[in-house]
């Protein structure tokens, strides 16, 4: 069994919650319930399904829950688009949280590839 707080994958995952977390702060109320939420769940499934693969019992359970968080993550990745698109983040925003996103896909993929 390993220690989820012990992997970098994870400790990315969660930074990017944390900074997720910060900038929905700033959407319209009117997307308390719509995006907001939307992004936080995406965001926190992703550090979540790494955290709970780390519980399971062999690689392949493991290798499964990071392939969801990879989903959770692409998840992510759009709902940063639409919201710059919205006018919610700006452009440098945007592209700091996308660069964010892309290196725990990167880190994701490459982990996976490694328990397969």
């Amino acid at each position: 069994m390993r220690n989820f707080r012990e992997l970098l994958v994870w400790e990315k995952a969660h930074e990017l919650s944390l900074e997720i977390y910060k900038a929905t702060k700033r959407f319209p109320a009117d997307e308390r319930f719509g995006l907001t939420v939307q992004l936080r769940r995406a965001v926190t499934s992703a550090a979540s399904n790494i955290a709970e693969g780390c519980g399971r019992g062999s690689d392949k359970d493991f290798a499964r829950f990071l392939s969801i968080a990879a989903g959770s993550a692409s998840e992510v990745e759009y709902q940063i688009l639409l919201a710059c698109d919205l006018g919610y983040l700006s452009k440098d925003d945007s592209g700091r949280l996308n660069a964010h996103v892309n290196e725990v896909k990167r880190i994701l993929n490459s982990f996976i590839q490694s328990l397969t």
